[in-house]
């Protein structure tokens, strides 16, 4: 290698690792934010050398640490099971799905893709799943209508086999008197681990960030999800704040409270699970794309 190319080396390698670094800034200045003192934060802005630190955000935390940590058992079941389930049905619709020889696979194709463009709506589906499925306070309701509403996942997973999975090796094992489960079970699962790497972080990420079901199905305190108890949270002490009859009753401690860094730690303690699970998926991408093949 000349000197020329290793200059330009050198040159590719500081300049991606800029960008990489540049990409971990927002997370330092969240964590930062966190440990900021409230007044300094409100007069001062946001910072990444704050003049003065406080964890009165995390002290307020480990005080509703009860709920917090029922929350992230719920949310942690949730995003296991959701996610282990969403793949096992969109991996079965999407398989049957892109088989050519499939009866009617246009036509199923088509509904599935209709659900994308337009749904019941909320009342009916509110009705669907509190009335006719009796949903309402149990972790299903959590689970299920994350299941069953993502048609572009199918169709996502659907085009990857079509164009990913080698025919020959379906038509080989199906001479050899494999099923069809067997196929998908033995061949297609083990060649698309990519697409179910993808589409399971889309659905990890989802149940994960979901406040959505909780706050229609679901109205017991013990079964909420974590981004439900945190949004609790910090309305209350947004309403605390700004109720001035309430605040003077109460005096200093809730004139105190924590509400900018509050936000930053909520973000914190919501996020880092997530950054510590990203990397992991890396490998399966990689063992995906190289896990067998048509050999000549």
């Amino acid at each position: 290698m000349n000197k020329e190319n290793l200059a330009w080396q050198w040159a590719a390698h500081t300049v991606m690792i800029l960008f990489s670094l540049s990409c971990l800034l927002p997370f330092v200045l969240l964590l930062m934010s966190s440990i900021t003192d409230e007044t300094t934060i409100v007069q001062n802005g946001y910072s990444f050398f704050p003049k003065q630190f406080s964890m009165s955000a995390y002290e307020y935390l480990w005080e509703q640490s009860s709920l917090v940590f029922n929350a992230y058992g719920i949310t942690v079941l949730i995003t296991i099971v959701g996610t282990a389930a969403s793949l096992a049905i969109t991996s079965m619709l999407a398989y049957p799905l892109s088989r050519r020889d499939l009866p009617g696979g246009t036509f199923f194709a088509f509904v599935l893709f209709f659900t994308l463009l337009f749904n019941g709506g909320l009342v009916p589906t509110y009705l669907v799943y509190t009335q006719l499925l009796e949903m309402k306070n149990t972790l299903w309701a959590l689970i299920v209508p994350g299941l069953l509403m993502n048609g572009f996942n199918v169709l996502l997973m659907r085009t990857f086999f079509m164009t990913t999975i080698p025919v020959p090796v379906l038509e080989s094992a199906s001479m050899d008197g494999a099923s069809e489960f067997k196929m998908y079970y033995k061949i297609v699962l083990p060649l698309s681990l990519p697409i179910l790497a993808t589409v399971g972080l889309f659905q990890g990420l989802a149940y994960w960030n979901d406040w959505n079901n909780g706050l229609i199905y679901v109205t017991d305190p013990q079964l909420f999800s974590l981004q439900n108890v945190l949004n609790r949270i910090m309305s209350d002490i947004q309403f605390l704040a700004s109720n001035g009859e309430l605040s003077a009753s109460a005096g200093e401690k809730v004139a105190q409270l924590p509400s900018e860094t509050f936000r930053m730690a909520i973000a914190v303690i919501a996020v880092v699970p997530i950054l510590i699970a990203y990397p992991f998926f890396q490998k399966y991408f990689v063992k995906g794309m190289t896990i067998g093949a048509v050999k000549g």
